[in-house]
Formats: structure tokens, C-alpha cells, sequence
């Protein structure tokens, strides 16, 4: 594998540049000095930061973009996703010049050797939001660290924040085993459930993985680990490094108890920690403290446990802990409040798999709400198929729902599988579902919702595509 000499910058080009990681990645090597250019479909807040930090950026990939320029030097490396197929004209253009490339974990991986504490936060679910609270810690407590986020956070007005100290956060990601290109010293395993089933055969491979990146961790290091994880035994197994475990059981080294919720679904809640040796003690005692979370549900007061057994690892004054984890609010597409529509609330929400559409409407559940309406846009074929009855169950704890077309992704549809097959299954289970297809917009549902829905009613869209627009479309109006 080519590896990257920081002190020589070089020119280096990204196949799919405007993405959430691939963006901060450019903006890290931008920092330090490197040549930047790559290509994307189309023209985002993301490419326009790129570009006003000194990148070149084609929109629509063909294979003239890899050609020789005179403004710039040659091309030395290219940086590609797991998104990119070998059928890609850039993929196929980079294989015939002979161009050297590596993977975005690969290039992730290398960034991380540059920091003496690179903490890596994986799990299914919740790595977004986690690295959120993570981030925010970091900050309240001035430590300056670097950040790399799947998602917008406010507080830095991005994905992407460049420090100067010994700090580097990032998600760490098990598709494609991408995850196990890395080298973390601190690592969070959130959960770990059935997933990326195009890519893994089964759970059990999913877990094998999850102990391999766990396996990672030096021996100094540190794994803080949802003590409710299935089989835990199987990805804990055999490490060098301390173990920690979270959870809501008095068993676990870090647990919560006594959670309530404000009327507007934000969990206060107990936290409770054993005597661990060898973990740096923090100035402020941890044991029976309280916390407030400014992010809803209980599934965020799990991801704040983790975020909290860090900190006292870390030696992180309480008092900060506790001022960011209730000033942070969540990430972009997290239960985020869009606004009111004809007297109806809009949130939008980013789940995509059965437990998180769970986690989401359970916590609608304790937010102001008349009727709750999901309008749910599946993320794959793939997924689509493989969890269609559990899609079903968890859709059905909203009071109506509205399901549009599947959103591709990477796939083509070899599965056979339709959203129609979908919403058979919600309303089978005695729930009122409309399909409602969705051809090259949302119109048709945007003109449904403001037919149907009533005052007090609250609107989820929810998915990891562009459904997100159906909110933003109905504010417009």
C-alpha cells in the first residue's frame, strides 16, 4: 500500500470528493499543504469549502478528469471510496495510467498515525451522535482536538475541525471492514447488530470484525464497550488493551438509572462507576452524579455513557462533561427540528435501520405530538429485503406512515424487492401506510402531507437519502 509522506506534500485526487469523510479528508491534507483536486456529481456546501481552501473540484465523473493539467502538477495518488465500482469511468481511467491509489479508510488510517490519542467510535448505530458528544467534550474542555464527523455539528459549523493538539476523533466504520485500516489508541463499540448484509454474510462475520478493529488497540490503549452486546465475549476475547464496559445494568463498570424526560423527550438520568484500576482519575468524582443530555431518547443516554466513561479516562473535568453533553444537541439529520408547516411540527431524522427507526419514534413518543406521521424513504435493496418484516414492526410505532421509493444507493435492484412490498407489510400489521412513489421528486407526497396532516401533528421524514427535502420543500411553501 502507497504510504504518504506528510512532509512531502504531493497532488492527490478524490473519486467521489463532496462525501461527509471524503470532504474532511481533502480539508485535513488542504491544511497541510497538499495539492487537492477530485470530482463529485454535483455542487454542495461541502465542494464549496473545498474549492475556497484552494481544491479543484470536476462535477460528473468521467475519464478526462485524470488527464494532465498545465496549472497543476501531475496527479500522484487518488483516494477512493467503497462506493466506487470497478465500472466506474474514473476507477477504470486510473487503472489504465497506472495511477497509484488506496481507499478512503487507508488514507484515514495513515492521518491517524500523526496523533498520539486517535479515539475511533464504531457500532451499527450512533456513531454520528457519539462522535458528536465526543467532539463537544473535547472542546468544552479546551483540548484542542482534531475532528472528523459523519455529520454537521453546530458548534464548529461542519464536519471537519483542525487542532493542534494530540487529539483525533473520527467514526470508524465496519462496511467493507474499513474500520480494521486503522490506528486508534482509544476505541467505543456502540452496538453490534445484523447490517451490510451485502457485503457481510452474517452477524457472526459482523462480530469477527468488530473484535478484529478491537484488536487494534495497543496495549496501553483503551475499548469502551456496550456491556449489552450479544455474544460480547466473542469481540473482547483475547485483547491486549482495558476493557470498560457501559450500560444500564449495575453489573457494568459505567451504568445509568433513574432516567426521566422534559416534554420535550431530553433524558436526565444517574450515573453510576466502579473503582477502575488504572484509569486516570478525574478532578471531580463520577459515582451517583447527575447528567442532563440536550439530545433526545433513551438510545442517547447509552451513547453519552460512552462518551462519559471516556472522558474520565481521559482525566476530563465533570463539570465540562456535563455543560457539553446538555448544550449538545445532536448532529444534522439526528431528530433535528426543521420547523412548523400549516401547524404541524417537521423533524428529520437519518435512520435507516429498524433499530434506529425504534430508537426514533420511541423517542417521538415523548416529544409534542397530535398524530405522529413517518414518512419513511428505505436505503438499499439489500436492506430493504433482508428486513423488511423488521422495517415493518418498527414503522408501525408510528400512528401513519407513508413510504416512498427505495433509495439505491450503491445498488442496482437484483433483488426483486419494491417499496410497494414494504408498505404491504406496515399495513398488513393493522397500521394505516401509504406508498407513495415518488418518480424524479417528492411532489406527490409533499402535496399529501399538506392535505392530510392536521395541527399538532408531527412529521418524521426519516432516511439515509434525500428524503430530507420533503421537509425542506413543505418550509418553502
Amino acid at each position: 500500500m502507497y504510504k504518504i509522506d506528510f512532509n512531502n506534500p504531493i497532488h492527490i485526487y478524490f473519486m467521489g470528493i463532496g462525501g461527509i469523510s471524503m470532504s474532511g479528508l481533502a480539508e485535513i491534507l488542504l491544511d497541510e499543504g497538499f495539492t487537492v483536486s477530485g470530482s463529485d456529481m454535483k455542487e454542495t456546501a461541502l465542494t464549496k469549502t473545498l474549492t475556497g481552501k484552494g481544491a479543484f473540484i470536476f462535477y460528473g465523473q468521467c475519464p478526462e478528469n485524470l488527464n494532465r493539467r498545465p496549472d497543476v502538477p501531475d496527479i500522484d495518488l487518488v483516494v477512493y471510496t467503497a462506493a466506487i465500482k470497478d465500472d466506474n469511468p474514473e476507477f477504470i481511467a486510473m487503472k489504465e495510467k497506472n495511477l497509484k491509489s488506496i481507499t478512503r479508510a487507508d488514507l484515514l488510517g495513515q492521518i491517524m498515525k500523526n496523533y498520539d490519542k486517535p479515539i475511533a467510535i464504531a457500532g451499527t448505530h450512533g456513531k454520528t451522535t457519539t462522535t458528536g458528544m465526543v467532539s463537544e467534550i473535547l472542546l468544552t474542555a479546551g483540548l484542542d482536538p482534531t475532528l472528523s464527523i459523519g455529520g454537521i455539528l453546530n458548534s464548529i459549523k461542519g464536519n471537519l475541525r483542525i487542532g493542534k493538539s494530540e487529539y483525533f476523533v473520527t467514526e470508524a466504520c465496519e462496511y467493507t471492514n474499513s474500520f480494521l485500516s486503522f490506528f486508534p489508541k482509544i476505541g467505543i463499540i456502540l452496538n453490534i447488530e445484523a447490517d451490510h448484509l451485502d457485503f457481510f454474510k452474517d452477524v457472526k462475520q459482523i462480530r469477527k470484525s468488530f473484535h478484529d478493529f478491537a484488536a487494534l488497540l495497543p496495549e496501553d490503549g483503551l475499548l469502551i464497550i456496550n456491556g449489552d452486546i450479544d455474544e460480547i465475549a466473542e469481540v473482547t476475547s483475547g485483547l491486549k488493551c482495558k476493557v470498560i464496559t457501559y450500560g444500564l445494568n449495575p453489573s457494568y463498570d459505567y451504568y445509568a438509572s433513574d432516567i426521566s424526560y422534559d416534554n420535550e423527550a431530553r433524558p436526565t438520568f444517574t450515573i453510576k462507576s466502579k473503582p477502575i484500576a488504572d484509569v486516570k482519575a478525574a478532578e471531580l468524582p463520577l459515582t451517583a452524579d447527575k447528567y442532563t443530555l440536550g439530545s433526545r431518547g433513551e438510545h442517547n443516554v447509552m451513547n453519552a455513557l460512552s462518551a462519559i466513561a471516556l472522558s474520565d479516562f481521559l482525566g476530563i473535568n465533570p463539570q465540562d462533561v456535563k455543560e457539553a453533553l446538555k448544550k449538545f444537541t445532536g448532529t444534522k439529520r439526528r431528530f433535528e427540528e426543521k420547523g412548523k408547516c400549516a401547524g404541524f411540527t417537521i423533524v428529520d431524522d437519518y435512520a435507516h435501520h429498524p433499530t434506529e427507526i425504534e430508537a426514533t419514534l420511541k423517542t417521538a413518543r415523548n416529544y409534542p405530538h397530535r398524530d405522529i406521521w413517518c414518512v419513511f424513504q428505505p436505503h438499499t435493496y439489500t436492506r430493504t429485503k433482508v428486513f423488511i418484516k423488521e422495517f415493518a414492526a418498527a414503522l408501525s410505532l408510528a400512528d401513519k406512515i407513508i413510504v416512498t421509493d427505495i433509495y439505491a444507493a450503491r445498488e442496482k435492484n437484483t433483488t426483486g424487492i419494491s417499496a410497494k412490498d414494504l408498505a404491504d407489510k406496515v399495513s398488513s400489521l393493522g397500521k394505516e401506510c401509504y406508498y407513495l412513489p415518488t418518480a424524479d421528486s417528492f411532489e406527490a407526497a409533499e402535496k399529501f402531507i399538506l392535505k392530510n396532516l392536521k395541527k399538532d401533528d408531527l412529521l418524521i421524514t426519516m432516511g439515509a437519502g434525500d428524503v430530507v427535502n420533503i421537509g425542506d420543500n413543505l418550509l418553502k411553501k
